[in-house]
């Protein structure tokens, strides 16, 4: 199955239409929606859908089905659940979606400052973290969090691209994560640009413009391994 997934082209969408294009016990499929799923490190999206006749469906989590484009919505336990062919209506959960994709253009940013291979990531709506090779005590986290900060404050625009298959295979320079492939299956794949700053496939949501990160701080720097040094941030100020 496969889901026209419209926060590709514009992760600010709130509200949409979508048909029910069936419906089990993973979860409720559409034809068409701006629930992001669980993938790359970003936590799934959360939600309601709404049935014609004004019934809610609360929507717990999202995640990948079984093709690249395939998304499932996972009801809450006890919902009513929609019959195949019904019209919703799709709200997805703004402040949590708007923190998630500010969290994770910060890390765009850090892995910037941090010179290093990036081992691990994730990004849920309080915090987000990303895991480097490198040795501990070459990171010092006022540093990092005051150039990351430093690269918030010019508000440079980003920019979607995309790229064929081959096309990366050529450029493997531009994929920093080692835990994280590339979202490919499509024939070509979706990079974020931040001109002058950044350029790396992605298949998350971002912000527009890195000024609406805000201010990060890094609460905390540690070890997970030989391979693995972590470091936390969150957001200032929740927006």
């Amino acid at each position: 199955m496969s889901t026209a997934l419209l926060f590709r082209d514009d992760a600010y969408l709130r509200t949409a239409s979508a048909r029910v294009t069936r419906v089990s016990e993973r979860g409720i499929g559409l034809d068409r929606s701006i629930f992001y799923p669980q993938g790359g490190g970003q936590a799934g999206d959360t939600g309601v859908l709404r049935l014609a006749d004004g019934r809610r469906i609360t929507i717990a989590d999202t995640r990948k089905g079984e093709g690249s484009d395939d998304v499932l919505h996972l009801p809450a336990p006890g919902s009513v659940l929609p019959a195949t062919g019904d019209e919703v209506e799709l709200t997805i959960d703004w402040p949590r979606r708007y923190r998630l994709m500010r969290l994770h253009t910060a890390l765009h940013l850090m892995s910037c400052v941090v010179r290093a291979p990036v081992t691990g990531g994730n990004i849920s709506p309080d915090k987000a973290r990303l895991d480097f090779d490198i040795e501990l005590a070459l990171l010092n986290a006022a540093h990092i969090e005051m150039e990351t900060n430093s690269l918030v404050a010019s508000r440079v625009a980003t920019e979607t691209a995309w790229i064929s298959d081959a096309e990366l295979d050529a450029q493997p320079q531009l994929v920093k994560t080692m835990s994280v492939a590339p979202p490919r299956g499509a024939g070509r794949v979706r990079l974020l640009k931040i001109p002058g700053i950044d350029l790396q496939p992605c298949g998350g949501t971002h912000v527009a413009n890195i000024g609406e990160i805000g201010a990060i701080r890094v609460v905390r720097v540690r070890s997970e391994g030989k391979h693995n040094k972590r470091v936390e941030i969150i957001l200032t100020e929740s927006g």
